[in-house]
C-alpha cells in the first residue's frame, strides 16, 4: 500500500516549466506553421549569395523576358536579369527593413508607452503627438517623410519607424496602466520604491507579452508597406532588388511576362502569412487566459489519496 502511495505522489509531480512550454509551443498549429514559414523565408534570404544562380544586377539583353526554364527557374525580367536571384535578394531587403523598423519602433514605443502610463504630464504630451501621427494614413505619412528625406533604404526605415511608433506606444501604455493600478504597486510606493525600480522591475516585465505580439504584426505590416512604397516609386531606389521594385517592373508586362509579378507576389504572401500566423500563435501562447491545465488533451495524473487505499 505504501509503495502505491509513493508511486501516486511521484506521478503527481508536474513536468518542468521549460518542457511544458515547449510542448505548448509545438502543439500550437498556428505558431508552428508561422515559425516554419518565417524560418524558411529567412533561411533562403540569408543564403541568397549561395542559392542565387545568377548575379541579380547582371544585364543580359539577349535573354529579355524569358519564361521560366532550367537555366532561369523564375524567368528573366525586361533587362535580362534573373528573377529568382532578384527575388532572393529582394527578400533580404524586405526582412532587413522589417526587422529594423520593428526594433526601432518597438524600443521607442516601449519607452513612450511606459512614460505615458506612469507620468500624467508625459501622457498629455506624448499621446497627443501619437494622436497627431494617427490622423494621417500610414502609407501617406510614410510617402511624405520619404519624399522629404529622399528615397534611400535608411530613410524608408526611419519613415516606417515613425509611422508605427504610436501603435506600439498605445499597446504598451494600455498594458502598463493596468499593472500600475495593482495593489502591489501601491505597496511598493508606500515602501519608498522609486519610479525607475517600479517601472523597470515590475511594470516592464508585464508589458513584454503584448509588446512581442504587436511587434510580430508590425514586422509583417512594415514589409507590406515597404513593398507598397517601392511599387509606388517612393521606396527602395532602383536597381536595388526590392520586392516592390520587382512588382513595379512587371506591371507593364504582366500579360506577356506573368512570372515577373507572380513570384515576387508569392514571396510577399508567404512572408506576411508566416508573420501573421506567428503573431496569432504568440498571442495564444503568451496570454495567461489561454493556458490550459491539460497537455496534449491528457489530464495530469492525480495523487493517490490514503483514504482511497484503505
Amino acid at each position: 500500500m505504501m509503495s502505491e502511495v509513493k508511486l501516486g505522489a511521484a506521478a503527481a509531480v508536474p513536468p518542468k516549466q521549460g518542457a511544458l512550454k515547449w510542448r505548448r509551443y509545438i502543439s500550437s498549429p498556428l505558431l508552428m506553421t508561422g515559425t516554419v514559414l518565417v524560418a524558411l523565408v529567412s533561411l533562403a534570404a540569408l543564403l541568397a549569395p549561395w542559392i542565387a544562380s545568377h548575379d541579380p544586377y547582371a544585364l543580359e539583353a539577349m535573354n529579355r523576358l524569358k519564361a521560366p526554364s532550367a537555366e532561369h527557374i523564375f524567368g528573366t525580367d525586361n533587362f535580362g536579369r534573373d528573377v529568382f536571384s532578384r527575388v532572393l535578394y529582394g527578400m533580404r531587403v524586405s526582412l532587413l527593413v522589417g526587422a529594423a523598423v520593428t526594433l526601432i519602433a518597438g524600443l521607442i514605443g516601449l519607452v513612450v508607452g511606459l512614460l505615458s502610463a506612469y507620468y500624467a504630464l508625459c501622457d498629455h504630451i506624448l499621446m497627443r503627438i501619437c494622436d497627431g501621427l494617427y490622423a494621417f494614413p500610414s502609407i501617406l505619412l510614410a510617402i511624405s517623410i520619404v519624399a522629404i528625406m529622399g528615397p534611400r533604404t535608411s530613410n524608408v526605415i526611419i519613415a516606417l519607424s515613425i509611422v508605427y511608433i504610436p501603435s506600439i506606444a498605445r499597446i504598451v501604455r494600455s498594458a502598463a496602466l493596468v499593472v500600475k493600478e495593482k495593489t502591489y504597486i501601491e505597496g511598493l510606493r508606500a515602501q519608498g520604491a522609486g519610479p525607475v525600480r517600479i517601472i523597470g522591475l515590475h511594470i516592464l516585465p508585464n508589458v513584454l507579452s503584448p509588446l512581442i505580439i504587436q511587434a510580430s504584426f508590425i514586422f509583417a505590416v512594415s514589409i507590406l508597406t515597404e513593398a507598397s512604397l517601392s511599387f509606388l516609386g517612393a521606396g527602395i531606389p532602383a536597381p536595388a532588388p526590392s520586392l516592390g521594385n520587382l512588382l513595379l517592373d512587371g506591371k507593364n508586362v504582366i500579360f506577356n511576362a506573368w512570372w515577373m509579378t507572380v513570384f515576387p507576389g508569392i514571396c510577399i504572401i508567404l512572408m506576411i502569412l508566416g508573420l501573421n500566423l506567428m503573431g496569432d500563435g504568440l498571442r495564444d501562447f503568451l496570454d495567461p487566459k489561454m493556458k490550459k491545465k491539460q497537455v496534449f488533451g491528457k489530464k495530469q495524473p492525480q495523487r493517490v489519496e490514503r483514504s482511497e487505499q484503505k
